[in-house]
């Protein structure tokens, strides 16, 4: 324990298996090195996907990708391509990938509690001819995250069932204050309210693609 804080750490993988128990045969067994059918499925049905990558000192990023379902580009039984679109540009998991080339995404399907995982060696592409098939809106994407696949497998539905996350009735969006609002408040930004308001307003659709 540290005395000033109460804090009790935890030190070794014994102490944490001591805490935690040792997982269940089949959450063991549930790791694939290739898609299954039931995979490709999910991917063509999953609309965004949460990518973790870390840089080459183990700082670590994530960041969400969306784009109409399917937009998870399969290249084979072992790889897959995950298309960039207009963002922020700070590119931070890109440059993480150039530094250590690893990453691990989480695949949603709206409604649906359980995810699929996705680990592997990433690598960023600027062309491919496999590019021609991502084009949304007659967007072609000038960049992709290619991911080589390690391990692949369903995770279980525990956290968004404690969290209702797809229950409508738990929603309530205006317990917080407008993203306009958000940004004048948390950065010091030479716009205005009003010109922050207008950006983030119906025309910040327009900047999708």
């Amino acid at each position: 324990m540290t005395a000033a804080t109460g804090y009790v750490p935890v030190s070794s993988e014994a102490e944490l298996r001591d805490l935690l128990g040792e997982p269940a045969a089949r959450s063991v067994t549930k790791e694939r090195p290739q898609l299954h059918q039931r995979d490709r499925e999910w991917l063509a049905a999953s609309p965004i996907c949460l990518i973790a990558t870390a840089d080459a000192g183990g700082r670590c990023d994530v960041s969400p990708k969306g784009d109409p379902p399917g937009f998870t580009y399969i290249i084979d039984d072992r790889t897959i391509a995950i298309p960039d679109r207009p963002g922020n540009r700070r590119a931070d998991g890109f440059r993480n990938v150039l530094a250590n080339p690893y990453a691990g995404t989480i695949h949603l399907v709206p409604g649906r509690s359980e995810t699929l995982r996705i680990n592997g060696r990433a690598r960023l592409l600027r062309d491919a001819p496999f590019f021609d098939e991502m084009i949304v809106k007659g967007n072609r994407p000038r960049l992709a995250l290619v991911i080589d696949i390690e391990t692949i497998f369903f995770h279980c539905a525990k956290a968004f069932m404690r969290s209702k996350l797809w229950r409508p009735e738990t929603w309530h969006p205006d317990v917080l204050p407008p993203h306009a609002t958000i940004v004048k408040d948390v950065q010091d930004t030479p716009e205005t309210l009003a010109e922050l308001q207008r950006h983030y307003g119906p025309s910040y659709e327009d900047l999708l693609y």
